[in-house]
């Protein structure tokens, strides 16, 4: 069944092949040219540029050139002129043996676009050769009793030349007793002695003749053969095979020593002159006797060396049979050997122009490389299919002539997803069983700018301590192209706009080769809290592609502000202030509050109060968080009238820093206090009559710039995107310490920075240094992202 169908599918190749040499489009051409042999190097065949209908002036652009499978080359062309010349003396009779028509097949390939055309040259025979005999003597013994008529076999000449060069006739020198007659044995010349009249030993017993063999060449040449002729008088019966010619036929896969054929001779003589040996003429090619081999006894014919198809159809032998009578008699036949031919040759796939890197934008269709097969098989052995057997993005697509084939793409290509394709390449004969050989090729996806830079992730966000040094590197950014080499080469520039908002690009630069950003000045995060700025990445391909990405800075607090000292007043760099309280108080009353203030926030503005100095130890206590300084128990007529306390204030910030302040208490009696009150008071009605005016003035000017701040404010938070937007609220504590409050949005988080007093409901955000509370989200479900 599997050879039904195979054989099913090479009629269906031959069909093919037949409808597209005769319907197809002719895209090429065959030319035909004829040179006779031994012409001179650089001799001009023809002009095949302008056969072709080629543009001259294209041919060194377009390649122009012969191409050839075998190791010799014999033409070439002038890429100039289009003219085809001999590059080598070409001899006939090496290149091809026989008589037959010797032709040279050339395949011509120009690129741009890829065309291949095939020129036929003819080599014609020159009379170069002589007719030349296997040996210079040959000696016959002939019985005096001979009977005229008798014929010779004489030696054949041999001449390589072909058609009318070759041997045409044989002469002989001019005697009484022998004349020449040349017998036609397919395509050969047999030349034969015959006695014309009876030989007389006791007159003459040699005779030496000259027997010239002359071909039809101008001028003519010829070669001499010189008979020696023995007059004996002996054995008159020659032997006699039973057929003049055998006609054999075996397959060129026998082995070798396998019996071939056996012959049979017979002589009716007795003794001696009966008694046959067979033996192969003297005059065969060198080849027969390499192949075969003739027991001398038997007749029989066996193989030697074994046989090729490809090498020789046909083998002819000359088998002789000579008694052993003196002189002994020879008789001929003809042995003719035909070889079957079996598949034994795998085809040959032949690369005759190949396009290793290909671009990937290449359209479908684009061709690749153009190739040949081959099959020294002949007959359906010879047939060969070819196919793809990888599952690429190529076809085979044949030519007008046979086993001519292109390799074409037939869909688009993409280097990024398959850099390159190994395209395997069968082919297979028709042959029982098939043969099969298999040749790859390789092919390099070039690259083409197709992919833009990408960011992992748009936008950017980056956290930058405050305080960095003007100048160093902050961070970096980094963009990949799935491109290659130049394509992928990623340059980068910061986007400078004039607007308000992107005005912090001013002060920054980029490594256009690394991505890394430098500041150009420090940033303090009490003035700045956070930015925005754009990054171009852009790709060196041709041409460029390019991708923008948003960055997004938050600016992170240092501990970089001590606390100030709001009450008492500072005055000349130290806060000092003095309350008179009068001596009857009781425990626990106010005597004044240390107000302080930290411009940092979190941990870094959280202010704790602490006494460094004190009189009496029992008399006053502070309160650590709100500096609420108060009285431990009531004052006895053994107090002092005047205490000294010294109040330390520090922040929680790494590396903590502080302020103090002084505050002195005197003890009055009670209505001493009440007359310091009243004299304050008056000081201060007089005072205020002055200043309500200016008081007045700077109210209003407060509250119009409020107004608009709240209302610049509304506008920047309603233009930002929730996810990403800090919102900042600054909240007051008034139990004695100014503590931020800073509330922001990352995501689908609410987050903020907090002092010493914690909101209730909040959650400390672990790994923030416990300063960093998570809000419940109270907005409508609505207005999540």
């Amino acid at each position: 069944m599997e050879s039904k169908r195979r054989s099913s599918d090479c009629c269906w190749f031959v069909f093919h092949l037949y409808l597209l040499v005769f319907f197809g489009k002719h895209a090429l051409a065959e030319l035909r040219y004829s040179i006779p042999e031994e012409v001179e190097e650089g001799t001009v065949v023809g002009n095949v540029a302008k056969d072709l209908g080629l543009d001259k002036t294209s041919l060194v652009d377009r390649r122009f050139r012969v191409v050839s499978g075998s190791k010799e080359i014999f033409f070439e062309v002038n890429p100039d002129s289009g003219a085809l010349q001999v590059s080598k003396k070409i001899d006939r009779e090496e290149l091809c043996q026989g008589s037959g028509a010797c032709l040279m097949e050339l395949k011509i390939l120009v690129e741009n676009p890829l065309e291949m055309h095939h020129v036929v040259i003819e080599i014609t025979d020159v009379n170069d050769h002589s007719p030349t005999f296997s040996e210079k003597v040959q000696t016959f013994e002939i019985a005096e009793q001979s009977s005229p008529g008798t014929r010779f076999e004489l030696h054949a000449a041999r001449d390589p030349d072909a058609g009318i060069n070759s041997i045409r006739t044989y002469t002989l020198t001019s005697n009484d007793h022998f004349e020449i007659e040349i017998s036609q044995s397919d395509e050969d010349k047999i030349p034969f002695l015959v006695l014309k009249k009876s030989l007389d030993r006791e007159q003459k017993d040699k005779h030496l003749l000259f027997v010239t063999a002359v071909d039809g060449g101008k001028p003519q040449r010829s070669g001499t053969l010189n008979v020696s002729i023995i007059v004996l008088d002996s054995n008159d019966n020659r032997p006699m095979f039973s057929q003049d010619s055998y006609q054999i036929e075996i397959q060129e896969n026998i082995p070798v020593g396998a019996a071939v054929t056996k012959v049979n001779a017979t002589d009716p003589d007795e003794g001696s002159n009966g008694e046959i040996e067979y033996s192969l003429s003297k005059t065969l090619a060198r080849k027969v006797y390499e192949i075969f081999e003739l027991d001398s006894l038997s007749g029989q014919i066996t193989l030697k060396a074994s046989l090729d198809f490809e090498e020789s159809e046909i083998y002819k032998l000359e088998v002789q049979a000579s008694d052993k009578g003196q002189p002994p008699l020879t008789g001929r036949c003809r042995v003719i050997i035909k070889i079957k031919d079996v598949n034994d040759n795998p085809p040959e796939i032949e690369i005759t122009s190949l396009s290793n890197k290909l671009p990937e934008d290449s359209k479908p269709g684009t061709v690749i490389s153009l190739l040949s097969v081959t099959d020294k098989d002949s007959g359906v052995n010879g047939k060969v299919i070819l196919h793809i057997i990888d599952n690429v993005p190529f076809e085979l697509k044949p030519s007008y002539k046979e086993n001519i084939y292109s390799v074409v793409t037939k869909e688009f290509l993409d280097r990024e997803q398959v850099p390159q394709y190994e395209i395997t390449i069968k082919a297979t004969d028709c042959g029982e069983p098939p043969l099969s050989t298999f040749k790859t090729l390789n092919i390099q996806i070039s690259d083409v700018n197709d992919n833009s830079p990408h960011f992992n992730q748009n936008p950017l966000q980056f956290y930058l301590v405050e305080n960095n040094v003007a100048g160093s590197p902050i961070f970096s950014i980094s963009a990949t192209d799935n491109d290659v080499n130049e394509n992928a080469a990623i340059s980068y520039h910061i986007v400078r706009r004039l607007s308000e908002k992107d005005l912090m690009s001013s002060f920054l630069n980029i490594n256009s080769d690394n991505g890394q950003i430098s500041a150009l000045k420090s940033f303090d995060f009490e003035t700045l809290k956070t930015f925005q700025f754009h990054v171009v990445a852009s790709d060196s391909g041709t041409p460029s592609l390019s991708s923008n990405v948003t960055v997004n800075v938050f600016i992170l607090d240092q501990n970089d502000n001590a606390p100030v000292i709001l009450y008492p007043v500072s005055s000349n760099g130290s806060a000092e202030g003095v309350e008179e309280i009068p001596r009857n108080v009781n425990a626990g009353h106010l005597v004044t509050k240390v107000r302080a203030y930290d411009a940092d926030i979190g941990y870094n503005g959280w202010l704790l109060f602490s006494l460094q100095e004190v009189t009496d130890h029992s008399l006053f206590g502070l309160d650590r968080y709100t500096g609420q300084i108060r009285t431990l128990r009531s004052f006895t007529e053994t107090d002092e009238a005047q205490h000294k306390l010294l109040i330390l204030v520090k922040d929680n910030g790494n590396v903590s820093l502080s302020a103090t302040a002084t505050v002195i208490v005197k003890l009055v009696e009670p209505k001493e206090a009440f007359a310091a009150s009243d004299v304050k008071s008056s000081s201060k009605a007089d005072e205020d009559n002055n200043v309500t005016f200016y008081l007045m003035i700077t109210l209003g000017s407060v509250s119009a710039l409020f107004l608009i701040s709240i209302i610049v404010l509304i506008a920047m938070q309603c233009s930002k995107s929730t996810d990403y937007t800090s919102k900042y609220l600054q909240e007051t504590n008034y139990d004695g310490t100014l503590c931020h409050s800073i509330q922001y949005r990352s995501g689908d988080k609410r987050y903020m920075l907090v002092g010493p007093r914690m909101s209730i409901g909040s959650t400390i955000v672990p790994g923030s240094h416990a300063n960093t509370l998570v809000l419940p989200d109270r907005r409508r479900t609505s207005e999540e992202v």
